[in-house]
């Protein structure tokens, strides 16, 4: 694939975007190009160590703000007749109560499912904790001569702290599997505000 070929396939898969945004990413992309054909590379070797068009433009999408996105697809075309006016503010009082409610059950599952990380990281430090006072309390009834419940409470205190560093490694791996989710989600709902098409 030559120079040319990528920039039409990239503007073609970033075709829902604004065209100023395509234009300045497309211009970022062919300097690239550029740099590389400068330092020796044939055309063909510079496009290819870009990789993949789709995933460059995907890449692109998930740089750009939802909220850009949006605004670009709501923003009409062409100026509206009256009619069309009246009957978007006629309709208000039913479109915008269920706009406002989807979006809040998304929000809403959003921080359902972070509450639930953040409350495994709460045990996880309920857990460290317990660890730290039941060795704590293991010395002072060393120390005041009571032996079997110092030994008790250090028996304590090693089982939480075992339970701890499980539980350390599924916190951390429950966290990067919901930020990894999350951001196929965002990528995968901007990609349908964007409405691009894949490249050939």
């Amino acid at each position: 694939m030559n120079k040319t070929e990528f920039s039409a396939g990239l503007r073609k898969a970033l075709s829902g975007l604004p065209q100023d945004d395509i234009e300045e990413r497309v211009l970022f992309y062919e300097e690239m190009i550029d740099d590389k054909t400068e330092e020796g590379a044939t055309e063909e070797e510079a496009v290819a160590s870009l990789g993949n068009v789709n995933d460059v433009a995907s890449q692109i999408i998930s740089d750009i703000p939802l909220s850009k996105l949006v605004i670009e697809k709501i923003k009409p075309k062409r100026s509206l007749c009256a009619w069309e006016t009246a009957l978007i503010v006629l309709g208000a009082p039913l479109w915008l109560p269920l706009i406002l409610a989807a979006g809040a059950a998304v929000l809403s599952l959003y921080v359902s499912v972070w509450a639930a990380i953040f409350s495994l990281w709460a045990v996880e430090g309920a857990l460290w904790a317990c660890a730290l006072g039941g060795v704590a309390a293991a010395v002072t009834y060393f120390v005041r001569g009571n032996a079997l419940t110092g030994i008790a409470m250090l028996g304590a205190a090693l089982f939480c702290a075992g339970l701890s560093c499980f539980g350390f490694y599924g916190c951390l791996k429950a966290s990067k599997g919901i930020l990894s989710l999350t951001k196929k989600a965002a990528l995968s709902i901007k990609s349908r505000f964007v409405g691009k098409e894949k490249a050939e």
